[in-house]
């Protein structure tokens, strides 16, 4: 007889599930995932088997009769992503009716943060590529932020850092994630099939009741996400646009009152270990898989990426948020000072995911361009995380210090007084 912790569906089996899901949840361990990834997809295209890389990428799979005979690759961006931006979409959709977005004094320096970041970087491309013909239609590359990369480096480095700077980043990742969204959904979509389109309502429309409802049914809501999903891919319209739509439908408060999570916080608990520990990484490792030998590492579109996220981020972040700060009341956060505003900022040029997602829409997968975008992307990326880890590392330091003098600088009340002192530094 089998025991619990031999039987498939047994006690132990589904606390070693629920634990795994609590380790993908985290995100050091998604970018950890998402970064190893990337690294394995680059050693592989790099290497006497980059053949069968090509291979793998290109292979058909699914009912050519629904025109879904689509290459593993696409299936990875079109389908695997769409798991990630419904995430995403509850994530944005939580932050704005319950989270720091609700308050817009709370939100206006993150949210300047992410419009600055998204138009400098802009900016610098179009500034490098004005002259070469056809390489400004991936202007849009270097404007996108990657949470999970962004954050499970600010998770690593962070043991003393103030926790607004996690709120500061996530608030700007989530208003750069809606951004890119409707640059790709305007932007970057085929021509539009309006038929397809007005179908995908109806099982949209149906879902949405459904989970207004509170109903949790998978066998119910997966067939309509999944018809959703169909229609706005034949729509001509990124397929990845229904996870946002479908996202939006769910409802963030509960219906009664009393503790607890929403349908939205419930469904983004469950989803996110598939969109952390598949979905991710999956893309990363057929979109990163680009061969660097025999590259033109100085082509104006990789120039222009690596310039856009490094600099142009930097500089689009900090004077954003100083140019609110200057002129309105807004304010940043207790404790957090400039320094940490700049260390943040460079933060904010690892493009990753949704940047190789852009390029591939912008160039066409597997062409001259795309491979320049991509180089430019992974090195801008790299160079970002590893000026803002040197950043970070400095002031970490520094409120570790400050944690040190706290236990022994107390006022007369017994109530630290060190970020008073210290606010400016």
């Amino acid at each position: 007889m089998a025991t619990k912790h031999t039987t498939l569906f047994g006690r132990g089996s589904w606390t070693e599930v629920r634990r795994i899901g609590d380790v993908l949840r985290t995100e050091t361990t998604g970018g950890l995932l998402l970064l190893g990834a990337a690294v394995v997809a680059l050693v592989w295209a790099n290497s006497p088997w980059r053949q069968a890389y090509r291979d793998l990428a290109a292979y058909q799979i699914g009912p050519a009769s629904w025109h879904l005979d689509l290459t593993l690759a696409t299936w990875a961006a079109d389908g695997l992503l769409a798991i990630f931006f419904f995430v995403a979409g509850l994530e944005l959709k939580r932050e704005f009716v319950a989270g720091d977005l609700r308050d817009p004094r709370r939100a206006a320096l993150p949210v300047a943060a992410a419009v600055g970041g998204m138009v400098v970087p802009a900016l610098v491309f179009v500034a490098v590529n004005a002259g070469t013909a056809g390489a400004l239609r991936g202007w849009a590359v270097p404007t996108a932020t990657d949470i999970a990369f962004a954050l499970a480096v600010l998770g690593v480095l962070s043991t003393h850092l103030p926790s607004a700077m996690r709120t500061f980043l996530l608030t700007l990742a989530v208003v750069d994630d809606l951004l890119a969204i409707t640059i790709i959904a305007i932007f970057y979509s085929s021509s539009l099939a309006v038929l397809p389109l007005a179908a995908a309502l109806l099982p949209l429309a149906v879902f949405a009741v459904l989970v207004q409802r509170r109903v949790r049914s998978w066998w119910l809501l997966l067939p309509l996400a999944g018809a959703t999903w169909v229609l706005v891919h034949a729509s001509g319209v990124h397929a990845t646009v229904a996870g946002v739509l479908l996202a939006f439908a769910v409802p963030v408060r509960r219906r009664a009152a009393g503790e607890g999570p929403g349908l939205a916080e419930h469904f983004e608990h469950r989803w996110r270990p598939l969109s952390a520990g598949v979905a991710v990484p999956v893309f990363a490792f057929f979109a990163a898989g680009v061969t660097v030998a025999g590259g033109d590492l100085t082509a104006s579109v990789t120039v222009g990426i690596v310039l856009a996220l490094v600099l142009g981020k930097t500089i689009g972040i900090t004077a954003a948020t100083w140019l609110v700060q200057r002129f309105t009341r807004a304010r940043l956060a207790d404790g957090l000072s400039w320094w940490d505003v700049f260390g943040l900022a460079l933060l904010g040029g690892i493009g990753f995911t949704v940047s190789l997602l852009i390029g591939e829409l912008a160039y066409g997968a597997g062409t001259a361009r795309d491979d320049q975008a991509k180089i430019g992307v992974l090195a801008g990326s790299l160079l970002a995380a590893l000026l803002a880890a040197v950043v970070l590392r400095v002031r970490n330091r520094h409120y570790r210090r400050l944690c040190a003098e706290e236990a022994v600088d107390l006022n007369a009340d017994g109530v630290p007084d060190v970020f008073e002192e210290h606010r400016g530094a």
